[in-house]
């Protein structure tokens, strides 16, 4: 969720606030989060306490997707709120508030991205070339190395871009996230390197390489036909496709409005879109914990029996006192 520019004056927010009324932007992140950190924690555990689950090779990218969300939602967001309830200052108004700040907004959120590209990469290879993951040695090459390297690139780089890369940032705490234009995206190399490498490209990736395993899958299992290996790789693929559809709606549509700005379009056009864009990206967000849910069976149908269970037993206590007030009157 980069904006890139050479001027510092043309970043995220360009020194005016999103024309979404603060109230409004209160309620629908208040609303959205509280219960997706709920949906995260209560997935975070089951795949931790569930061994069966902890142990299957494409939940663990997962895992970290969800753990990059849960710090949005614990950290950025809160931040937020407490930006609206402070009658729009940042508190406390220090840069550190602003460079931890940034680098949830950044370093997470982008990582979601990141780590969700290599997730539909993994996933033509767990499913097409199951083969590589029949030794411990080809796990650990064709899994958890690449793995253990794209979450060590996220953390390596956005610690180095927003704490240590030698340029002076400036804090406005009059606007959300601090006007959020860390100084390192005005360097012609880094700006660029985070605009392209970890937002336009991962994008990208997630929407060609998502659509291609799913062409490849149809086509298997017509060619085989054999309901047998679809069963068996889809829960894999309808997880993938539907973080996918999510990424393409909510977060595709502003890096593409920034590319085109980068490649020419006048900053002007645009702009007021590019406000609302950078805050229903948060969609993506909060929605993420609960497409895991759905795709997680075992889960979702505990849950699902626990609720009908209750509603039932409510339903049956008031019919027994309706029986029971009725008898009295009678």
């Amino acid at each position: 969720m980069t904006t890139y520019s050479n001027d510092s004056d043309e970043n995220a927010f360009e020194s005016i606030e999103v024309p979404i009324p603060r109230p409004v932007r209160f309620w629908i992140f208040l609303l959205a989060d509280v219960p997706s950190v709920v949906c995260s924690f209560v997935l975070l555990i089951y795949f931790w306490k569930n061994h069966s689950t902890r142990r299957t090779l494409n939940n663990h990218v997962v895992f970290l997707i969800l753990i990059c969300g849960l710090g949005v939602e614990l950290v950025d967001v809160p931040f937020h709120l407490a930006y609206i309830i402070d009658s729009g200052i940042v508190k406390p108004s220090t840069p550190a508030t602003c460079l931890i700040w940034w680098f949830i907004t950044y370093g997470l959120f982008n990582g979601q991205q990141i780590l969700l590209a290599w997730a539909a990469i993994e996933r033509h290879i767990l499913i097409f070339n199951a083969q590589l993951m029949t030794t411990k040695r080809a796990r650990y090459c064709a899994h958890y190395l690449p793995l253990m390297v794209t979450f060590l690139y996220i953390l390596s780089f956005y610690i180095y871009a927003i704490f240590i890369f030698p340029c002076e940032n400036t804090f406005d705490y009059n606007l959300p996230a601090c006007n959020a234009s860390p100084c390192y995206q005005n360097d012609s190399l880094m700006g660029m390197w985070d605009f392209i490498g970890n937002n336009i490209v991962p994008g990208l990736l997630i929407t060609f390489v998502s659509i291609a395993l799913l062409i490849r899958v149809v086509r298997q299992k017509q060619r085989l036909k054999q309901q047998i290996h679809w069963r068996k790789h889809r829960k894999m693929t309808v997880q993938l496709l539907l973080m996918a559809i999510l990424s393409m709606i909510f977060i595709l549509p502003l890096n593409l409005l920034s590319l085109a700005h980068l490649c020419g379009l006048p900053e002007e056009i645009g702009a007021d879109e590019e406000q609302y864009l950078f805050y229903t990206a948060y969609l993506f967000i909060f929605f993420i914990p609960f497409v895991v849910l759905y795709s997680t069976s075992k889960l979702w149908a505990t849950i699902k029996m626990k609720l009908l269970c209750r509603l039932h037993h409510r339903i049956g206590v008031h019919t027994i006192n309706h029986a029971t007030v009725n008898t009295t009157r009678r």
